[in-house]
């Protein structure tokens, strides 16, 4: 039986919205409230709305202003949940689901336990993007297949960077059944877990991808710099945001179809 993480009992700062309009139940922002958020001790976290993207800044944080301020979608990465330092962002939202809006996003700047599959953990220092994000759906037939959506968004997103700096693309392919690689080097890694309550299937999907940290292996940035002169570093903030605008792109074509968009098949590499 999993074993279910203490309520709410560390710091907690929360920059509420300017707009009464955007949704936000009100059970994630008091602390005590029996439906507060479960999470480790002593954790700090700030939620932002995309409503709200005036937040402080400090050097090599995450910055959510300039990643909200990139959106364009209607639901995903629209409430982020941002830490400094987390265990795990795969358990804050796994673990609140019922009590996030659908689309929620969580990102950390440092992660200790990152999940993995068959249980691995992982540490991930600064550099690397690690968040974990929401979806629900209906039809169990096709849950299984929704990481593979989640892959193809991201090897897309990391492309439509490029293209918009004007740098070289970097092509990541996937590894069966959910690895990102690299010039056959591992730069990335999915996991998508799922629950069923209330006839719907509640998914947690959480990515770690190496952008400016090199080990163990490599990272985006390091093989950029052998392709171009141009002086040009892909940032978290950049790719997260694109990876939203062509996941709900994706997704919905997913739903719709019932099956995975075509160019998933070009980007997948042999057993």
């Amino acid at each position: 039986m999993e074993k279910r993480q203490r309520p709410l009992s560390g710091r907690v700062e929360t920059v509420k919205p300017r707009c009464d309009s955007t949704p936000c139940k009100s059970s994630i922002l008091e602390e005590g409230n029996h439906k507060a958020l479960k999470l480790p001790d002593n954790a700090q976290l700030e939620i932002v709305l995309h409503s709200d993207t005036e937040t402080p800044v400090e050097e090599n944080c995450f910055r959510c202003d300039s990643f909200l301020s990139s959106l364009s979608t209607t639901r995903f990465g629209r409430f982020l949940i941002w830490s400094p330092r987390l265990p795990s962002t795969h358990d804050v939202v796994s673990h609140n689901f019922c009590e996030l809006p659908v689309g929620t996003v969580c990102v950390a700047d440092v992660q200790f336990k990152g999940r993995g599959r068959s249980q691995n953990m992982w540490e991930s220092p600064r550099g690397c993007l690690m968040f974990s994000f929401t979806i629900q759906m209906e039809d169990g037939r096709v849950v299984p297949l929704v990481q593979y959506v989640v892959c193809l968004a991201m090897t897309e997103a990391i492309n439509d960077v490029c293209h918009k700096n004007g740098i070289p693309y970097l092509h990541v392919r996937i590894k069966w059944p959910n690895d990102l690689y690299l010039n056959g080097l591992k730069v990335g890694g999915i996991l998508c877990t799922s629950t069923y309550r209330s006839k719907k299937f509640n998914v947690s999907a959480g990515i770690g991808l190496n952008i400016d940290n090199e080990q163990p292996t490599t990272c985006l940035n390091a093989v950029l710099q052998k392709l171009t002169s141009i002086s040009c570093q892909l940032q978290r903030e950049d790719i997260l945001a694109a990876f939203f605008n062509k996941f709900e792109d994706l997704f919905d074509l997913f739903i719709d179809k019932g099956e995975l968009p075509s160019p998933f098949y070009g980007i997948f590499l042999p057993k």
